[in-house]
């Protein structure tokens, strides 16, 4: 008998049984479908409801304004909003593949709503020509549009995430079109959006970007009057002028299927079920055509809208939502009237075993070949099922048929058990998603999660990554950045309590992105409470930065020992703050500042003096300034002998004043501590003072012998230079100034003369 009444609410289409089992009473009030624009998501997907501002209706005691209302499957409010966007007429609205839903209106402009109707900024232009002349029409698909202006030309925009509006080719028609559909890029030869335009002739016109063709010219016998291409694009159902259905190939070569229609006149909307059959629905009823054999018929009372899935078609209406299907084999094997099947035998001796029946061992005896295929069907149809209790019966007979049958995968049972627990809890009219076995394998769980969490379902996303074994970090993150958004009337130190009692529940999140999501929402102490609790000093360090704690940035940055980020800080402060401030932090830290003068040695000379100056080392600006000297005399502009050299004179001259002046300021207190206190610089000052006097003297014989010769090099090389050159009088000069001892000069002469004598030279006797 349970067959039976499961069988009777199946109709027959040629050789396949559909059914049209209820899934929701609509939990709204007051929404009439005939005056609204409504857009269905598939995949059991939100519903967006706005009053139709091309129809004259009335208004019932309702507000003048529109609303934009969203619901779930089951008719649950999600959002609502006022609309109040400029424009014009709203020609079209849909949902792209991640629930964000789009608007177009009439100049063009799209407007971006996620599931909550909070608007997504920015909006989208289709371009001037849209802006000037007007859109009239338009077709959605996945995360693209197309639509026509009154001009008769076509706009696309292939992906919202990155929106290039583009110009198709020139239709050439100056009438607007009777239908428009469209073949989605992945299944074109181009790879580009293909559209279908049905127009007064026998053909149709399929527009790209870069070309027009005429398609169906020797098959076609007059226009389309309505379009609709299959989910995987190789098929085109329409119904042409003279009340036909035509099911052809997408480049209308060849036609598959040609059943007349009850009526002439072009249906409402047509609609894939499925890939087995197509849907037409005139005012009251709804035509369901097959390959073969005589239509079904559905009759309503109320508007309907068609809302194509990729196992069937859901049907709303004011009251209800249905969803139109196939039976599945596994399903029409068990429940079809006098089916004598092994599957349907195992469900039989099931309830001759709860009705303490010996018929039930004789059912298993006859199927006991095929046993495990008969559980693997029960399994299978359990899995197609909406209703609870019918689940749960399909699942006993097979766990029943199990336990005879030795060879059977004993994990079918329970991966099928854990799939329909997760498949009743978001079907539940709280969360409104109706997702069918098959439609819930093709979303993945991990997007099925996704789409719980931003219909602020955490909780149950929650539970469902735990009982699935999945990461929970996406729910507990999504929900932690939610709360911050919604509680800004909790003090900080509360909701810190609140929040870190679940982030513990995921080891491996990200407390700083928590952190940035609260300094986003103006949080800025709660955001510093936040960060504390990150354990990763690449992640904490720069966070610590965009919210203003650089001296707490620096001190992570030191105990992490990580030169790269104490590098970072140090920049991101040297640019912030005054340059007496950036000393005064990083004196008291060697690490931040030993790294701060490898670096200022290398490239920032006068800021690295202002460093050492602040901090009292004057013998470490001195040595700077001497190696400047050095520098100076590196300059290829700067050749020997000439007026260039002063510069470096002047600097020696400083440098020994610097040293002179560390000396003196031994005894005073420096930022530096008592480093320096015993260190004694007279060594370098009088060396200092050495350099000055001989740069001075070897400048001057330079003048006076016109050879730029003398200078960088040695006193010893200076004596030997001036006799070579025959000058002993200036020999003698820099041996006195110099206090060059005799032997030491006499020593120098013989070396030079057993030179000379060892190269051959015969020099006079006077230079000697």
């Amino acid at each position: 008998m349970a067959n039976v009444s499961v069988a009777a609410e199946w109709q027959l289409l040629y050789n396949r049984y559909y059914r049209k089992p209820e899934v929701y009473r609509m939990t709204w009030s007051h929404v009439d479908l005939s005056r609204n624009k409504v857009a269905c998501a598939p995949f059991g997907g939100p519903i967006a409801v706005i009053r139709d501002d091309s129809k004259i209706v009335q208004l019932r005691g309702e507000s003048a304004q529109r609303k934009l209302r969203i619901f779930n499957s089951s008719g649950l409010l999600l959002g609502e909003t006022i609309w109040k966007h400029p424009g014009g007429r709203l020609i079209g609205m849909s949902w792209t593949d991640d629930q964000t839903l789009v608007c177009l209106v009439q100049d063009g402009t799209v407007y971006r709503y996620n599931i909550h109707a909070e608007i997504v900024e920015p909006s989208i232009s289709m371009g001037k020509e849209c802006f000037e002349r007007n859109v009239v029409d338009c077709v959605f698909w996945g995360n693209g549009v197309v639509c026509i202006t009154e001009s008769n030309q076509l706009f696309c925009v292939s992906d919202f995430q990155n929106p290039n509006p583009v110009q198709l080719a020139d239709p050439g028609i100056e009438d607007p079109p009777y239908c428009m559909a469209v073949i989605e890029p992945q299944y074109t030869m181009s790879g580009n959006v293909e559209v279908l335009l049905g127009i007064s002739e026998p053909w149709v016109l399929a527009v790209e970007e870069d070309g027009v063709q005429q398609l169906g010219v020797d098959v076609l016998r007059g226009p389309l009057q309505k379009m609709a291409v299959s989910r995987d694009g190789q098929w085109l159902a329409s119904f042409t002028h003279d009340g036909r259905l035509l099911v052809m190939t997408s480049n209308l070569n060849e036609i598959l299927i040609e059943q007349e229609c009850e009526s002439a006149l072009p249906p409402e909307q047509l609609a894939w079920c499925g890939m087995d059959t197509v849907l037409l629905y005139w005012d009251d009823i709804l035509l369901m055509m097959g390959p073969r054999g005589d239509p079904v018929r559905y009759f309503y009372d109320e508007p309907i809208i068609l809302i194509p899935e990729c196992d069937g078609v859901r049907i709303l209406s004011n009251s209800s939502m249905e969803l139109l299907q196939r039976v599945p084999d596994s399903t029409e094997s068990i429940f079809k009237i006098g089916s004598t099947s092994p599957a349907a035998l195992l469900f039989d001796a099931l309830d001759h075993f709860d009705r303490r029946s010996a018929k039930a061992d004789e059912n298993l005896r006859l199927i006991r070949a095929s046993l495990s295929e008969a559980v693997e069907a029960c399994i299978d149809a359990a899995g197609h099922e909406f209703d609870l209790s019918r689940q749960q019966t399909l699942l006993r007979a097979a766990s029943y048929g199990q336990a005879f049958c030795s060879n059977f995968q004993r994990d079918h049972i329970q991966e099928m058990c854990k799939t329909l627990r997760v498949l009743n809890a978001v079907r539940h009219p709280d969360v409104g998603m109706p997702l069918s076995i098959q439609q819930y394998k093709l979303l993945t769980p991990s997007v099925l999660i996704g789409r719980l969490i931003n219909s602020y379902k955490h909780l149950l996303a929650l539970r469902i990554s735990e009982y699935l074994g999945m990461n929970q970090e996406m729910v507990i993150m999504h929900w932690t950045c939610s709360k911050i958004t919604a509680s800004l009337a909790i003090p900080d130190a509360t909701l810190l309590e609140i929040l870190l009692e679940k982030l513990k529940l995921s080891k491996g999140i990200s407390y700083a992105a928590v952190a940035a999501h609260a300094d986003k929402n103006g949080r800025r102490k709660l955001a510093a409470m936040l960060v504390e609790h990150e354990p990763r000093s690449s992640k904490q360090v720069p966070l610590l930065l965009s919210i203003g704690e650089e001296d707490t940035a620096l001190m992570k940055a030191i105990e992490s020992g990580d030169t790269d980020l104490v590098y970072l800080v140090l920049f991101h402060i040297w640019q912030k703050r005054e340059p007496l401030a950036f000393f005064k932090m990083i004196h008291p830290k060697p690490l931040a500042r030993d790294l701060f003068v490898i670096y200022a040695q290398c490239y920032n000379h006068e800021f690295l003096k202002d460093f050492f100056l602040s901090a009292g080392q004057l013998q470490e600006v001195a040595f700077l300034v001497w190696k400047e000297s050095w520098e100076l005399g590196k300059n290829p502009m700067a050749s020997r002998g000439s007026p260039l050299h002063n510069p470096r004179i002047k600097l020696i001259d400083q440098t020994k004043t610097l040293f002179e002046g560390a000396n003196k300021d031994k005894e005073s207190n420096s930022l530096f501590g008592e480093a320096n206190k015993d260190k004694d610089f007279t060594f370098e000052s009088k060396a200092a003072e050495e350099h000055s006097k001989l740069l001075r003297a070897q400048h001057g014989l330079e003048v006076s012998t016109k050879q730029a010769i003398f200078v960088d090099s040695s006193i010893s090389d200076t004596i030997r230079t001036c006799i070579v050159l025959g000058n002993h009088k200036a020999a003698m000069k820099v041996k006195t100034d110099f206090k060059v001892g005799e032997v030491t000069h006499i020593n120098r002469t013989e070396a030079c003369g057993l030179f000379q004598t060892f190269f051959g030279l015969c020099l006079p006797r006077q230079f000697l």
